[in-house]
C-alpha cells in the first residue's frame, strides 16, 4: 500500500501542473462505460422542430419526452411574436436586468405575469435554474433555516446550499417527519420549499397537508411550478390553484422552458419580497437579462394559455388515457397526477434497454436513473403535449407494450 502510495505521488509529479485536479475527469468512465455498450441516451441532437415528432440522426421519432406541454414551442403565433421582437430590439440585450439589461419588454411580461399569477408583482430571470439559485439564497440567511422535500429540484438544493440557511430535508410528502422539524425549529426564519408537480415522477406535493403545518408552525410557504403552470387548476396557475392554496402560498416560482415554449423564470409574490430579491440575488444581479424574442414568446404564450383552455382539458384527458393503459399493460406508474408519467422500472441497465429499443422502433422517452432518481427506483420518463394525435398515442402504446413483453417486463 506504501509503495502503491508513493507511486501515485510520483506519477503526479511528472503530470505537470494542475494534474491532481483533473485526474477525476481522466478516471471518469460510467459515461463512457456506457457508450461503448451502445445504451447511452443523453445529447441526442435534434434536426427538427420541437414538436410532437422530431428528427434524430435522419429518423422520424415520436417525441413523448419533452416538457412541450401545451404543444407550443411550434405554434406560429408564438414563433411570429418572438420574431417581430427580433428585428424590433435586437438578438440579446448585453447587460444584466439591474443595469443596462431591462426591456420594456421585461417589465410588460413581469405586469402580465403578475396579473396571470394573481399576485402583487412578478421577477424575471435569465432561467428557471437562476430563478431558484437567486431567489433562495437572497431571501435565506446563516440564521434561518429552510426546510426541503427530499426529491425537490436540484435548482432547488443548489439555492439552499448557496444560501448558509440550515437546511432539513422531510422524506418526500411525509407530513409527520415535516411537522416535527417544523417543531425542533428555534429559528424565527423558516421556509418550506416544495415542488408542485414533482417532475421525475409526475406526482403533486401535499399541499393541502403542508398548508396548515407551515401556518401553525410561522413558517413561509415557496412552491416551484415549473411543471404545473399552464397544465394545473381551471386557469393553468398550476397545483397551488388546482388545490386552492394560492393565498396561503407566499412565493410561486415558475419556468418558461415548459408550457411557456421558451426559456427563463420567475417569481410571483408581494411586492415588497420581489423588490428585496430585485435588489439581492446574484443570480439575476450578475447574470445577462433574457433576449427579446425569448420574453415575447411567453407573452404570446400567456395570451393563448388564457384564451385556449381546451389545451388544458386535452391535455388531462392525453394523461387519463396514457396512465390507464400503462396501467392495463402491467407498468407501475406511481402516483403520477399530470402529464409526466414514469415507467418504473428500477435496474439501471433494464431501463437503458428499453430506452434503446424504444429508441430504435420510433418513440423517443428519457431514461432517469440515480442520483436523478433514487437508488432502485429507475424509470423512463414519458411526457405528454395537448398536440398528440390519437394515432400517434396508438403507436406510442403499440410499441411500448411490444418493447415491454420483449424485455420481460410485462407478462
Amino acid at each position: 500500500m506504501e509503495y502503491q502510495e508513493k507511486e501515485m505521488e510520483k506519477n503526479a509529479s511528472q503530470e505537470g501542473t494542475g494534474a491532481a485536479l483533473f485526474r477525476k475527469c481522466a478516471n471518469y468512465r460510467v459515461a463512457r462505460d456506457i457508450m461503448a455498450s451502445g445504451y447511452y441516451p443523453y445529447f441526442k441532437p435534434i434536426s427538427s422542430g420541437l414538436d410532437t415528432e422530431v428528427v434524430i440522426n435522419g429518423r422520424r421519432l415520436i417525441m413523448i419526452g419533452s416538457n412541450n406541454y401545451l404543444g407550443l414551442t411550434s405554434d406560429p403565433r408564438v414563433k411570429e411574436a418572438a420574431a417581430k421582437a427580433a428585428q424590433k430590439y435586437g438578438s440579446g440585450c448585453t447587460g444584466s436586468r439591474f443595469l443596462n439589461g431591462t426591456l420594456d419588454l421585461h417589465e410588460e411580461l413581469e405586469a402580465q405575469l403578475a396579473r396571470f399569477m394573481k399576485r402583487e408583482a412578478a421577477l424575471v430571470f435569465s432561467t428557471g435554474m437562476q430563478t431558484n439559485l437567486g431567489t433562495i439564497s437572497a431571501l435565506a440567511g446563516k440564521d434561518d433555516v429552510i426546510l426541503i422535500d427530499r426529491q425537490d429540484h436540484a435548482s432547488i438544493v443548489d439555492g439552499c446550499r448557496l444560501s448558509f440557511a440550515q437546511v432539513l430535508k422531510f422524506r418526500h410528502n411525509d407530513l409527520v417527519e415535516l411537522e416535527s422539524m417544523l417543531k425542533s425549529c428555534k429559528e424565527e426564519g423558516k421556509l418550506v420549499i416544495v415542488d408542485g408537480v414533482y417532475s421525475m415522477e409526475g406526482d403533486l406535493a401535499d399541499l393541502p397537508g403542508i398548508v396548515p403545518l407551515v401556518k401553525k408552525y410561522g413558517a413561509a410557504l415557496m412552491v416551484d411550478e415549473a411543471h404545473g403552470l399552464g397544465v394545473l387548476g381551471e386557469h393553468g396557475r398550476g397545483a397551488v390553484e388546482h388545490f386552492a392554496v394560492e393565498e396561503h402560498t407566499d412565493i410561486v416560482m415558475g419556468t418558461f422552458s415548459k408550457s411557456f415554449a421558451s426559456i427563463g423564470g420567475f417569481i410571483a409574490a408581494k411586492e415588497e419580497i420581489i423588490h428585496f430579491v430585485k435588489h439581492h440575488a446574484r443570480a439575476l444581479i450578475f447574470s445577462a437579462a433574457p433576449p427579446p424574442a425569448a420574453v415575447a414568446a411567453v407573452i404570446e404564450c400567456i395570451r393563448i394559455i388564457e384564451s385556449e383552455p381546451e389545451r388544458r382539458i386535452r391535455l388531462r384527458q392525453i394523461s387519463e388515457r396514457m396512465r390507464a393503459e400503462y396501467r392495463r399493460m402491467g407498468f407501475d406508474t406511481g402516483q403520477s397526477q399530470s402529464p409526466i408519467i414514469p415507467l418504473l422500472i428500477g435496474d439501471d441497465l433494464l431501463t437503458f434497454k428499453m430506452w434503446k429499443e424504444l429508441f430504435e422502433n420510433g418513440v423517443f422517452v428519457n431514461p432517469a436513473v440515480s442520483p436523478a432518481v433514487p437508488p432502485g427506483r429507475a424509470l423512463l420518463r414519458t411526457s405528454y403535449m395537448a398536440t398528440h394525435s390519437d394515432e400517434q398515442l396508438d403507436r406510442v402504446l403499440e410499441i411500448v407494450e411490444k418493447a415491454g413483453k420483449k424485455l420481460g417486463l410485462l407478462r
